[in-house]
C-alpha cells in the first residue's frame, strides 16, 4: 500500500488530497486502487509520519511513502491450471509483530534481562516467540508449539526451527520473564511514551480473574472466591490492570483469588505511584469494584482528592 497525492485547483488555489491505495491486477494489467480517502496532510503531518515510520521500521525514509515510484510496471502471464499451494505460511501478522518488537527495543532488553548461557536458544527469542504468538493468535504454550509456530514465517525471520519450539522451554521462558515484570513494565513505558507521547493523566483501572482446572496446590495465590467465569468450584487469582486513556497497559497485579476488589484499589494506586511518581492524576474504576461501594470506601480511606490522585465513579458520573 501507498500514499498517493491529487491537487486540485479552486478559485486560484491548490489543495492537496492524500489517498491511500494499494497494487491490484485487473485484465493483465496492474493498477492502483483507493483503499481510504485520508483529505489533506500538511508538511508537519507529512513529517510526523515520516518520522514514525523510521522509528518503527528502523529503516531511513520510504521514497514511495509520499512520492511516484520509479519504473514501468511489469506483467508476467502465469498457468492458474498448473500452479499449486504448499506449506502455506502466514506472514503479515508476525512480520508485524517482529517488526513491533524490535521497534520497542525489547530484543535488547530481554537479552540484557537474559542473558545468554548454556542454552541453544537464547531465551530472548523465545519471549519473542511468546509475545508475538499472544499478538497474533492468542492461545496456550501447548497449541504455540504444537500447531500455531510451524505454520508461521517465524522460523524464517527468527531462525529457530519449528522442532525446536517446545512447550516446557516456553513455560521456562515465562518463569524467567515474571522476575523481571517491573523493569519490562518501566522500559515499556518509556519506550511507548518516545514512539507515541502518552499522556498519563488519567488512568483506568480494573480487575478480572482467571481459574484453574486443578487443585493449584503449588499457587500461593489459587484461591476460591467470586467467580466471573461463573466457576465457584475452581481455585483462581485475580488480576488488577492499568491502562491509561487510550488502552496502552502501564501494569499489572495479582492477588488472592478471595480477595474483594476494593481492597486492591489502594495497593494498586501506591505502586503505580512507586513506580511513576506522585501526580495530579484521575484513576477511574467500574461501580461493581467489589461490592458496589468502592468508591465510598476509596473516600473513607482519604484516597478521594487526596495524594496527588482523584478516584471517580464512572458509573456514578454517567
Amino acid at each position: 500500500m501507498y500514499l498517493r497525492h491529487t491537487v486540485i485547483r479552486r478559485k486560484g488555489k491548490a489543495r492537496t488530497y492524500w489517498r491511500l491505495v494499494r497494487s491490484v491486477r485487473r485484465n493483465g494489467k496492474v493498477v492502483q486502487e483507493t483503499v481510504a480517502q485520508l483529505g489533506e496532510l500538511n508538511g508537519q503531518g507529512r513529517a510526523r509520519a515520516r518520522l514514525l515510520a523510521r522509528q518503527i521500521t528502523g529503516r531511513g525514509d520510504q521514497r514511495e511513502l509520499f512520492e511516484e515510484g520509479q519504473g514501468s510496471e511489469q506483467t508476467v502471464a502465469v498457468r492458474l491450471d498448473r500452479v499449486g499451494v504448499e506449506r502455506s505460511r502466514t506472514f503479515g501478522s508476525v512480520w508485524l509483530g517482529w517488526t513491533v518488537w524490535r521497534a520497542l527495543h525489547l530484543e535488547e532488553l530481554c537479552a540484557e534481562l537474559l542473558p545468554q548461557g548454556r542454552e541453544s536458544i537464547s531465551w530472548a527469542q523465545m519471549a519473542a516467540v511468546l509475545v508475538i504468538a499472544r499478538l497474533c493468535e492468542p492461545s496456550s504454550e501447548l497449541h504455540i508449539a504444537e500447531d500455531w509456530y510451524r505454520t508461521t514465517a517465524l522460523e524464517d525471520l527468527l531462525g529457530i526451527p519449528a522442532e525446536r519450539i517446545d512447550d516446557h522451554r516456553l513455560y521456562r521462558t515465562l518463569d524467567r520473564l515474571v522476575l523481571h515484570k517491573e523493569a519490562i513494565e518501566q522500559h515499556l513505558r518509556k519506550r511507548l511514551g518516545e514512539l507515541f507521547a502518552l499522556e498519563y493523566d488519567l488512568l483506568l483501572y480494573d480487575v478480572t480473574s482467571t481459574y484453574f482446572e486443578g487443585m493449584a496446590v503449588r499457587n500461593a495465590l489459587a484461591a476460591r472466591g467470586y467467580s466471573r467465569d461463573h466457576r465457584p468450584d475452581c481455585k483462581q487469582v485475580c488480576i488488577a490492570l492499568v491502562v491509561t486513556r487510550g488502552g496502552m497497559p502501564l501494569g499489572y497485579e495479582l492477588f488472592a483469588g478471595n480477595r474483594t476488589d476494593v481492597t486492591t484499589v489502594e495497593e494498586i494506586v501506591e505502586a503505580m505511584e512507586a513506580r511513576y511518581g506522585l501526580a495530579n492524576r484521575i484513576w477511574v474504576g467500574e461501580s461493581d469494584l467489589g461490592d458496589g461501594s468502592w468508591y465510598d470506601q476509596c473516600r473513607e480511606r482519604g484516597m478521594v482528592e487526596a495524594n496527588g490522585a482523584t478516584i471517580r465513579n464512572r458509573d456514578a458520573e454517567e
